[in-house]
């Protein structure tokens, strides 16, 4: 069995317009995988395509192996959870309530068990102290964070090796703009858990917009650029200041400080530097 989530040479357009063009990517376990680009790339559509919200409508998605739709929706439920950008929950659950809501589709335990998984997420999104708050009375920043622990909290456990219609093998987490509304300390504390997660054999796909995320806390990264790849590999070999001028369209500037083994990203938007 080929292990991993991958998109082979999909395209896809609406009203004849391209949003992807013979793009490839994948997801192994075990690794973060970023995706950068503009807005307008075509990231969320690829992430999209990747979850089997939409069907590619040139090439194909595997997940383990086999073609995506394949799979029951019970069976993809089990093994990839997909955080998107916006949520429209507006029910007055408390936030245990919504993190119970993505045990959904998981193998079921004693009502105890299951309570120590969803606390389990809680603690990994840092929400823990909010679980008995009204949903709705939560800023945008810390529904962003129970969301994030739903989603864990739906692929919590590892599954049988043995691939069945109920789903087995490696587990994906797709994150669609996982740091867009949290604070820095926040964003930082949401990549290193999914970095945690890739730890115990999750694969991880996360679109972002920061590219010094992507170099501390990606093994590989996709950049997009008006639905086609303008670069993959190794996040640290492949963002190069060309590479990032070229994409975002600004100057930019490495800077490597005493402290840091990285450099860091530094735009400077009025043009590229000489």
């Amino acid at each position: 069995m080929s292990l991993g989530l991958a998109a082979e040479q999909v395209g896809y357009r609406i009203d004849g317009r391209g949003l992807l063009r013979q793009v490839s990517l994948s997801v192994a376990p075990g690794e973060v995988h970023a995706v950068l680009g503009r807005n307008g790339a075509g990231k969320s559509t690829l992430l999209r395509l990747l979850a089997g919200d939409i069907q590619p409508q040139d090439g194909g998605v595997t997940l383990n192996g086999r073609s995506l739709p394949v799979w029951t929706p019970r069976a993809r439920a089990r093994m990839r959870a997909v955080l998107p950008q916006t949520e429209s929950l507006r029910f007055g659950f408390t936030v245990e309530q919504v993190v119970a809501l993505g045990r959904y589709a998981s193998p079921k335990h004693r009502p105890e068990a299951e309570r120590r998984i969803v606390r389990a997420a809680l603690q990994g999104a840092g929400v823990a102290d909010l679980a008995g708050r009204r949903y709705p009375s939560l800023s945008g920043g810390e529904r962003a964070r129970v969301q994030f622990a739903r989603v864990m909290a739906q692929i919590w456990e590892p599954l049988p090796d043995a691939v069945t219609d109920a789903g087995g093998g490696p587990r994906y987490l797709l994150l669609d703009e996982p740091t867009a509304s949290l604070d820095l300390a926040h964003q930082h504390e949401c990549l290193l858990q999914a970095r945690r997660f890739a730890a115990s054999g999750v694969g991880v796909l996360a679109v972002l917009h920061d590219p010094n995320l992507a170099l501390r806390y990606a093994d590989r990264v996709t950049v997009l650029e008006l639905g086609r790849i303008l670069g993959q590999g190794s996040t640290r070999e492949l963002l190069t200041r060309e590479l990032l001028e070229r994409t975002y369209g600004v100057g930019i500037e490495l800077v490597q400080t005493s402290s840091e083994a990285l450099p860091l990203i530094v735009a400077h938007p009025r043009g590229p530097t000489d």
